[in-house]
């Protein structure tokens, strides 16, 4: 299989690659992660100037029709910078979803999204949901020409930030049936609508909202009344396409700083890279990420192909969780006890990995739907 880059696509990694050593060193992080907002709104509007934002829709929509490979090269590089801005949130699953949406819809919700001026959030999760999408205790009930939202959301991703969100609510049937769900997209300052922000493990942030009696416009929804659960789900595979990329890309930091970190180290007057047990776990890091590499590189071209994603994205993901949690671990080893400090990149690096693997549904989860969706 060609896993070569096209002369564009080089360009675009040289660019995101740049942009992440001068604006994201570990301190310049730190200082960001103290901030209220978490993120820098100059470093968003640098995405949009850069037409990083516009890359993944359509010319028609006033995008830059790019690829999922071409997304892909943008995450793998933000994950080598642990970036804080909510690509993933916005851009990859909110921005998904309204690729899905009406011409209406698009051209309502895309624009303010393509030049940063907007940022969009899904609230997918629900208390007692775990990870099934399907699960949907949120009541959309009709009123008038439009509906009512009432009920929970949780661990929104760039919800506290986010101008507009994209909320799954049951319009019938019981919490767990895959029939009924639609999707709304739902005004941040919409009356009804209480945001709880909170910083996450990973330096992130994510919100819990509350919805009493919000109002929401029949026109506001994306796809069909009671059919919005299958594009919901392809919308999260991509995202978990785009997560792996993340991953990949911390998991590439993560054994070359290990490397390096042994060849300066000494332990009994010689460098502890001269340790056979510590190369052959530092060769076994080095194979655990370029499999996670190979079959994210596949999952992209799936997804760029225009097939089915579903499987290659579940595979996906139980990779990335098992592969990221011993790359991450052995990181930590070898470091020793620095390795567990908030003054060592690693750390951070680490937490992110292992934050990745619980979203849209940990390796266990995924190794079961793997098994139950047609090869």
């Amino acid at each position: 299989m060609d896993f070569s880059f096209t002369e564009e696509q080089n360009l675009l990694r040289d660019s995101v690659r740049k942009f992440v050593q001068k604006s994201y060193p570990i301190d310049a992080r730190r200082a960001l992660l103290k901030t209220e907002l978490g993120f820098s709104r100059e470093n968003w509007q640098s995405f949009a100037e850069l037409g990083w934002t516009a890359l993944p829709f359509s010319e028609a929509d006033g995008g830059l029709g790019g690829s999922a490979i071409d997304t892909m090269i943008i995450l793998e590089e933000l994950g080598k910078g642990l970036v804080l801005e909510p690509y993933l949130a916005s851009i990859v699953f909110a921005g998904g979803l309204l690729r899905r949406a009406s011409d209406a819809v698009r051209a309502q919700h895309l624009p303010g999204v393509i030049d940063g001026s907007r940022i969009g959030a899904v609230a997918q999760a629900e208390p007692d949901g775990r990870f099934d999408l399907h699960h949907v205790a949120t009541v959309a009930k009709k009123d008038g020409s439009g509906y009512t939202l009432t009920g929970r959301k949780v661990a929104v991703l760039a919800g506290h930030a986010a101008d507009f969100v994209i909320v799954p609510a049951r319009t019938s049937g019981n919490v767990r049936d895959r029939d009924g769900i639609t999707l709304f997209i739902v005004d941040a300052k919409t009356a009804g609508l209480q945001r709880s922000g909170y910083p996450t493990v990973d330096g992130l942030r994510a919100a819990d909202l509350t919805l009493e009696g919000v109002k929401v416009a029949a026109d506001q929804i994306i796809g069909q009344v009671d059919q919005g659960l299958a594009l919901l789900e392809e919308a999260a595979d991509e995202t978990i396409v785009g997560l792996a990329a993340e991953a990949v890309g911390i998991m590439e930091v993560l054994y070359k700083s290990t490397v390096e970190y042994t060849k300066e180290r000494k332990q009994f007057g010689v460098p502890i890279s001269s340790f056979q047990v510590l190369q052959h776990r530092m060769v076994d890091q080095f194979m655990a990420y370029e499999q996670s590499k190979s079959m994210l590189y596949m999952a992209s071209m799936t997804q760029a192909a225009g097939r089915p994603l579903a499987r290659a994205a579940s595979g996906l993901k139980v990779q990335i969780g098992r592969a990221g949690r011993f790359v991450g671990q052995a990181a930590i080893q070898n470091h020793g006890g620095m390795g567990m400090t908030e003054e060592l990149a690693v750390s951070h690096y680490f937490k992110r990995i292992s934050i990745i693997d619980l979203t849209l549904g940990n390796a266990e989860y995924h190794l079961d739907r793997y098994l139950t969706l047609p090869a």
